[in-house]
C-alpha cells in the first residue's frame, strides 16, 4: 500500500471514531447485545437499527453488554438467554419469561422490563437465535410498519412517535421446521444487471433479508450453482459465451445466508458447471457408480457445498432435470434405493448434523408407491404439479418423516403470477392432515419478485397450517399494501387472473402456442436444438382456439377490475401498477397477439382448402393486425415497472428464453409464405 493510502485510511478511521463517540449520546436508544452475540444477531440488531432509524429522529446505537450504557434512558436488549446476560437478569430476577423450551425453538417474546433505576427497557428474546430474529421482524412490521419486502414493493413506512409503545407479546414457534426458498429458474433477477445469469450481490442479499424476516429459515441454491442450461444450451450460449462460475462468490452466497440465519440447501445434482458430469455417465448408475461418489465426494472435499446444512436429491436424471431411463437395462426403483442409501451415508459422513431431503417429482412419486424405500432418516418432500395441487398422492407415507416441495410460482408462468392464496389454504391443509406433511416445506418462488404474494401465503402457512386462512390473508396483504378501497379491485383482479391460468397453462405455456401458429402460417418445423424438429400442423393450432377465447375474457375482466382500482390508487401508487395492473396487461398483450395469429391460421386453412383466393388475401391483410399486436407486447414490456429499480425487467433479452418469443422476422416469413401459397 502506498504511504497517500495509509494516510487517507487513518484519517478515514479517526474520522469515523470521532463521529461514533460524539453521536455516542444518552438521548438515544441503545440496542445491547451479548458481548458473545452470534454474527446473526449483531446483524439483526443493525437491521432493528435501520428500521427504527426509518420512523424516528432519535440516535439510535448497537453496543455491547460490555460496553457503558449507565446513564442510557432507552434500552433495547436482543438475544436468548445464552447470548447476553442482562436477559439471563431478567429471566432469573423473573421479568421476563424465555427459555429454550418457552416460547419454544424458533419461537420469541416481546416484553417491557424495568432494566435500570432510571431507564426502562424492551426486550426482544428468543428460546433461540431464530426466536430472537422473529420477534425483531415481527416487531418491525407490527409496530413500526417497515415492509419485510420494503426493497421489492417500494413501500416505505411513516414516522411513528412512541417505538417503546408495545404490548408484551409471545411470538409463537413456526410449525413447520423447515420452510425453504428454491433458488430456480432466476433469469429476470439474475439479469437485471451484468454480468447476466449471476446475482448482482445487493439483489441477492436482500432475497435473503426479505425471506428471512418472513420466516424462511432455508434456501436451495441451484441456478447460481451453473445449472447446465447456463453453459450447454445454445440459448444461454448466445447470452453468454464466456460463462462461468466463481467458486468465491457462491462461498460468500453461502455464508451470507447461514450468516442470517438461514440453512443452505444444496440439491446434489451432478451436472453443475462446478464438476460436469457427461450426459452418458448420468444415465446408467450400475457402470458409473465411482463417478457419481467422486463427484459428491468433490463437492464436500472441494468446494463451498459441504457448508451446507441440508443436502438433496431428486429421484431423476443427474444432469438433466428429466425422468432417469436407464442406457444399461437397469430398474430405476433399485438404482435410487441403492444411490440413496450411498448419498446417505456420504453425508453421514462429512456432515453427520445435516438434514437429508428426498425431492419426490412425478416420476419419483410414482417409484415412491411402487418399491422405492430410501434410508428412514431422509425427508419425503411431496411435490405439487406446479400449480399448487398435486397429480399424484402417497399410498402410503410408510413411517417417513413427510413434507411438500410447492411452487410459488411455476416456469410455465414465470414472467406473469398466478396469485392463489385461498387454494394454498385448502391444499396445505388436506397434505398436514392427510398425510402429516408439515416437517419440511420448499417454495418455488421463480425469480422471486412477481411471486411475493404466494411467498408470504406460504409462509403464514407454515406458522401454522390449520389456522391459517387463505380469504383473510388475501384481504390482509392487500390492504397492507394498497388499502380497503383499492384493495378490493386488486383481489377482484388478481383472482379473474388466477382463473385466465386454468388447467395449469400461463404466460411461457402460450409462448409455445405462438411458436406452433407461426410454424403453421410459415410452412416451417420449430426447430429445437438438440432435439428433433416439431412439425408443422394445423391441428396443434386449432387445439388452442377454444381455450384461449376462454382466457381472453377473463384476462378483460381481470383488466378492468384492475384499472378501476388504478384510477382509486393515482397514477403514484407506483406498486399497484407495477404489480397489480402490470401484469394483467402483459399477459393481456400477448392473447391479443396470439388471437391474431389464430384468426390468419383460420383463413390459411379455409385457403387450403377451397383455394379461394380471397381467403388468402384476407390473412395477407391480417397480418398488419398482427405487427401492430406484436408491437404492443414489445413496448408494454420494454416500458414495463415505474419503480425505477426494476427498469428493463420485463425486457425480452432478460427474459428466460424457454419457448422462444416472437418477433416481427417470424411475421416477415409467414407473410411470405403466404404469399407464395398455393391451395392444397
Amino acid at each position: 500500500m502506498k504511504p497517500t493510502q495509509n494516510i487517507i485510511l487513518i484519517a478515514s478511521f479517526l474520522l469515523v471514531l470521532f463521529g461514533f463517540n460524539s453521536c455516542k449520546t444518552n438521548d438515544g436508544v441503545f440496542i445491547i447485545v451479548g458481548e458473545d452475540a452470534s454474527v446473526t444477531e449483531k446483524l439483526t440488531a443493525e437491521q432493528l437499527k435501520t428500521d427504527l432509524q426509518k420512523v424516528t429522529s432519535k440516535n439510535i446505537q448497537v453496543i455491547s453488554e460490555a460496553e457503558d450504557y449507565s446513564e442510557a434512558k432507552k434500552i433495547i436488549l436482543l438475544g436468548t438467554s445464552s447470548s447476553n446476560s442482562l436477559i439471563t437478569d431478567l429471566i432469573q430476577s423473573k421479568s421476563i419469561i424465555v427459555s429454550e423450551d418457552f416460547p419454544g425453538k424458533r419461537g420469541g417474546i416481546w416484553a417491557k422490563a424495568t432494566f435500570t433505576n432510571k431507564g426502562k427497557a424492551i426486550v426482544f428474546a428468543g428460546s433461540d437465535v431464530q426466536g430472537t430474529q422473529y420477534a425483531v421482524y415481527e416487531y418491525c412490521k407490527e409496530i413500526l410498519d417497515v415492509d419485510p419486502f420494503e426493497y421489492w414493493s417500494g413501500k416505505t413506512p411513516n414516522p411513528t412517535h412512541d417505538v417503546f409503545d408495545i404490548p408484551n407479546k409471545v411470538i409463537a414457534p413456526p410449525e413447520i421446521p423447515i420452510l425453504c426458498y428454491f433458488e430456480n429458474d432466476v433469469d429476470e433477477l439474475a439479469n437485471i444487471k451484468k454480468p447476466m445469469l449471476e446475482y448482482d450481490w445487493e439483489n441477492y442479499t436482500q432475497l435473503i433479508n426479505s425471506l428471512v424476516r418472513i420466516k424462511y429459515n432455508a434456501i436451495q441454491l441451484f441456478d447460481m450453482l451453473g445449472r447446465p442450461e447456463f453453459f450447454l444450451r445454445p440459448e444461454y450460449q448466445a447470452i453468454r459465451p464466456d460463462y462461468d462460475i466463481r467458486l468465491s462468490y457462491i462461498d460468500s452466497m453461502i455464508t451470507y445466508a447461514q450468516d442470517m440465519g438461514m440453512q443452505a440447501q444444496i440439491d446434489m445434482a451432478l451436472g453443475y458447471k462446478i464438476k460436469p458430469m457427461e450426459q452418458d455417465k448420468a444415465d446408467c448408475w450400475a457402470k458409473n457408480k465411482q463417478v457419481w461418489i467422486d463427484t459428491w465426494r468433490y463437492y464436500f472435499e472441494e468446494t463451498p457445498i459441504g457448508k451446507a446444512d441440508i443436502f438433496a436429491l431428486r429421484p431423476r436424471n443427474q444432469v438433466w432435470d428429466w425422468e432417469y431411463k436407464s442406457s444399461c437395462g437397469e430398474d430405476k426403483v433399485d438404482v435410487f434405493n441403492e444411490v440413496y442409501a450411498e448419498l446417505g451415508d456420504i453425508v453421514d459422513e462429512y456432515k453427520p448434523e445435516a438434514t437429508k431431503v428426498l425431492l419426490c417429482y412425478h416420476d419419483g412419486m410414482e417409484m415412491f408407491n411402487n418399491g422405492f424405500n430410501p434410508p428412514k432418516d431422509w425427508i419425503i418432500a411431496w411435490s405439487d404439479d406446479g400449480w399448487v395441487d398435486f397429480d399424484y398422492l402417497p399410498l402410503d407415507t410408510k413411517g417417513y418423516n413427510f413434507g411438500t416441495y410447492m411452487h410459488a410460482g411455476f416456469w410455465l408462468n414465470h414472467t406473469v403470477h398466478d396469485p392463489c392464496p385461498v387454494k394454498i389454504d385448502t391444499i396445505m391443509k388436506m397434505m398436514v392432515k392427510d398425510y402429516g406433511a408439515n416437517k419440511y416445506c420448499m417454495v418455488n418462488g421463480q425469480q422471486f419478485r412477481p411471486f411475493l404474494l404466494n411467498l408470504e401465503a406460504f409462509s403464514k402457512m407454515a406458522d401454522a397450517p390449520n389456522a391459517f386462512n387463505g380469504e383473510e390473508f388475501y384481504k390482509d396483504w392487500v390492504s397492507y399494501y394498497l388499502g380497503e378501497k383499492t384493495g378490493k379491485f386488486a383481489i377482484a383482479s388478481m383472482t379473474k387472473l388466477h382463473e385466465a391460468q386454468f388447467d395449469g397453462v400461463g404466460y411461457v405455456q402460450h409462448l409455445w402456442e405462438i411458436r406452433e401458429a407461426i410454424s403453421y402460417l410459415s410452412n416451417a418445423p420449430i426447430e429445437r436444438p438438440g432435439k428433433t424438429p416439431v412439425p408443422h400442423e394445423y391441428r396443434r393450432v386449432e387445439n388452442d382456439y377454444k381455450h384461449v377465447v376462454k382466457r381472453v375474457e377473463f384476462l378483460k375482466e381481470s383488466l378492468n377490475e384492475a384499472k378501476k382500482g388504478y384510477e382509486i390508487a393515482g397514477e403514484n401508487d407506483i406498486f399497484y401498477h407495477d404489480y397489480i395492473l402490470l401484469p394483467v396487461q402483459i399477459y393481456s398483450d400477448l392473447l391479443v397477439f396470439e388471437g391474431e395469429l389464430h384468426q390468419m391460421a383460420k383463413l390459411k386453412k379455409q385457403f387450403e382448402d377451397t383455394g379461394n383466393e380471397a381467403l388468402r388475401q384476407k390473412a395477407i391483410a391480417q397480418i398488419e393486425h398482427a405487427r401492430s399486436a406484436l408491437k404492443m407486447v414489445y413496448q408494454r414490456r420494454l416500458t414495463g415497472d415505474k419503480n425505477p429499480t426494476w427498469k428493463g425487467w420485463y425486457h425480452p433479452a432478460n427474459r428466460r428464453p424457454n419457448n422462444g418469443f416472437p418477433t416481427q422476422e417470424m411475421l416477415n416469413r409467414v407473410e411470405k409464405n403466404l404469399k407464395t401459397l398455393s391451395p392444397s
